[in-house]
């Protein structure tokens, strides 16, 4: 049988901490910028504009991108990031409707290309893994790909304009394994519900997402040679009003500081 994943405790804190950060931003509630005299004063760390940031971030990132947000804040002072999740495929759309935002980070290069008329040039900065994700105790004793096509196993899938529907059907190809789900979410985060809520017995996550519900799914490691890389690119957005404060936390997300809490969460250095 495969190993299962462990969770370092660092880890949990990371992602419990994260948590507790309201969805909506990653700011206190002490004021807004306006109430603070932001937007005209510079960031301490990064000497860039103090700005209202707006992020358009992939779903596998909701909760590591809220710890990083409070961070980015905390060395910022005068800054508010607020991040929008959803799946890559959506936050492609919302850009070519004109979305008001600053930057975009997906979960693959080829959503990210697709935009290249309205970003600045993409920098990758991180990397990541699929795993099986089963109910808690893996219930029904799956241990490989290859089980994932017993028709009398429940497996979800992410949807194939998905990036991570688009991994899975990579995977599950080259090992000539055919899988019917018995539904096709919109993004990873429906993937890894289904499985928690026991609505599915099986489906195919990111690692770092697994890891964000070890009481509720047990994750199955796939190995590397049968495995895909997913990659995520972040680029600032050219309709921004704050290019530069935008820019300034593009760049941050490669820093030692920003690596340390996304290797901290499980995903793998660009």
């Amino acid at each position: 049988m495969s190993p299962l994943i462990n969770r370092r405790r660092a880890t949990a804190a990371v992602l419990t901490t994260a948590l507790l950060i309201p969805l909506a931003a990653c700011g206190d509630d002490s004021g807004s910028a306006k109430d603070k005299g932001e937007g005209s004063g510079s960031g301490a760390a990064t000497g860039a504009p103090a700005a209202d940031l707006t992020v358009l971030a992939a779903s596998s990132l909701t909760d590591v991108f809220k710890a990083a947000g409070a961070a980015y804040e905390k060395e910022n002072p005068g800054t508010k990031v607020t991040f929008s999740f959803a799946g890559s495929q959506e936050l492609a759309a919302q850009v070519k409707q004109g979305a008001p935002a600053d930057a975009l980070v997906t979960a693959d290069t080829k959503t990210m290309d697709g935009l290249s008329g309205d970003t600045g040039k993409p920098t990758v900065i991180a990397k990541n893994r699929l795993v099986i994700a089963t109910g808690e105790g893996n219930p029904e004793k799956v241990e490989n790909l290859k089980d994932l096509a017993d028709p009398k196993l429940k497996v979800v899938l992410a949807a194939p304009e998905v990036p991570v529907g688009r991994y899975s059907a990579q995977i599950l190809d080259a090992q000539k394994i055919a899988v019917k789900p018995v539904s096709q979410e919109p993004n990873v985060r429906a993937v890894l519900s289904k499985v928690s809520l026991g609505e599915a017995d099986a489906g195919l996550v990111y690692r770092t997402d697994a890891a964000t519900a070890t009481d509720k799914v047990d994750a199955i490691e796939i190995p590397d040679a049968e495995n895909a890389i997913a990659s995520y690119p972040a680029a600032t957005l050219k309709t921004s009003e704050h290019s530069e404060a935008a820019a300034a936390f593009v760049a941050w997300l490669s820093t030692p500081a920003a690596q340390k809490i996304l290797q901290g969460a499980g995903f793998q250095q660009p």
